[in-house]
């Protein structure tokens, strides 16, 4: 039989993570982010859950294909823009738009040759300081881009690089909208963390609103909090949309003074039971999850004790005293009160969640439920 482990997504709760942002955003049309492989789910296994959107934003020209692939006539996003100007003849073909930060891409634009202009978002870097143009040459590069026979609507955009946090959004979008204030174009400001936490009615901050023609609902998308651990997904009315699910294969009986795994890194103050599950981080599992991480055996929360190993990990089984081999064992994900978040994981790892979901080893069989 294959060795027992599964990740398995769930479509359900991708539609319901899209819509909760679009009820967040009533006036805006919404982004499905599928980039990274749709943030490793993959992207045929959560088209149908997504499709509900009014367009994808992802990477490179190879999603962008296998989108398309799967039937989809709507808006495609590239979030990066192109990368040669010979992409520039695959965003034709495939009637892709395309973000725009810098001059370069400018130049590209302006030699390629096209019987339908382009659709393209300019991007401001606001103060992320990683894509974009500084407010200072923005409208010198919205200009340009106006000018040319090869561009259609321009659309405008920018990103926030704190809107998960105390620091917040203001400041960017002050930015933001006194550049941009008489341009004409849709808008786009709101990832994950802006779209849950600053959207009016419920937000703090009503110029959000007012600047979101479209938002861009990433990781929310996919059930995990993207102010963790301010809030966790429940908080937000998210379902995750993996879950990553073992068995036991050994059962091990410890007396105090025992050890388990490597470095002796967990020893038994009392009599134990100790479950070897089929998990390791060779599948995705992070290494560094420490004694204590949460998981759940058969449906009863209890930890991890040791090391994680290459292809094993264990858990303490005494909160389930009747488990044992082929004990389902939830790593992350889960449905209704069954959950261990994934935020709770990577936390315990000293990373976050959007980590774990892109890390799922190739060599872990996925279903679709």
């Amino acid at each position: 039989m294959p060795r027992p482990i599964l990740a398995t997504i769930h479509p359900d709760a991708l539609r319901h993570n899209l819509a909760r942002c679009a009820r967040l955003a009533p006036d805006a049309k919404v982004w499905a982010v599928v980039k990274a492989n749709a943030y490793g789910h993959g992207i045929e296994r959560v088209f149908e859950g997504l499709r509900a959107a009014d367009g994808f934003a992802l990477l490179d020209l190879d999603e962008a294909q296998r989108v398309r692939d799967l039937g989809w006539r709507g808006p495609i996003l590239l979030l990066e823009g192109v990368f040669e100007a010979r992409d520039l003849e695959l965003c034709s073909r495939l009637g892709l738009w395309h973000t725009v930060h810098c001059d370069e891409q400018i130049d590209m634009l302006a030699m390629h040759k096209t019987h339908v202009p382009h659709r393209v978002f300019l991007k401001m870097n606001s103060g992320m300081n990683r894509l974009g143009f500084r407010p200072q040459a923005y409208r010198a590069a919205w200009s340009r881009l106006d000018a040319l026979p090869q561009v259609g609507e321009i659309s405008l955009m920018t990103h926030f690089s704190d809107a998960d946090g105390p620091i917040g959004v203001a400041a960017q979008m002050a930015v933001f909208q006194a550049t941009t204030e008489d341009l004409p174009g849709e808008r786009s400001v709101g990832n994950s963390a802006a779209t849950l936490r600053h959207m009016e009615p419920a937000g703090t901050d009503p110029g959000i609103a007012a600047a979101s023609d479209w938002v861009r609902p990433g990781i929310a998308s996919y059930g995990s909090a993207p102010d963790h651990p301010e809030h966790d997904a429940a908080h937000w009315g998210l379902r995750p949309a993996m879950t990553l699910s073992a068995r036991v294969i050994a059962v091990q009986a410890l007396q105090p003074g025992d050890t388990v795994g490597y470095g002796s890194a967990f020893v038994a103050d009392r009599a134990m039971r100790i479950g070897v599950v089929a998990c390791g981080y060779a599948d995705g599992y992070p290494r560094v999850c420490p004694t204590g991480t949460p998981v759940l055996v058969d449906g009863v929360p209890t930890r991890t004790v040791g090391r994680v190993s290459m292809d094993m990990l264990t858990i303490d089984l005494g909160p389930k005293p009747d488990a044992g081999i082929g004990s389902q064992v939830i790593l992350w994900g889960g449905s209704g009160d069954a959950v261990v978040p994934i935020d709770a994981v990577a936390r315990a790892a000293g990373t976050v969640g959007y980590e774990l979901m892109c890390a799922l080893a190739q060599r872990v069989p996925v279903t679709v439920d």
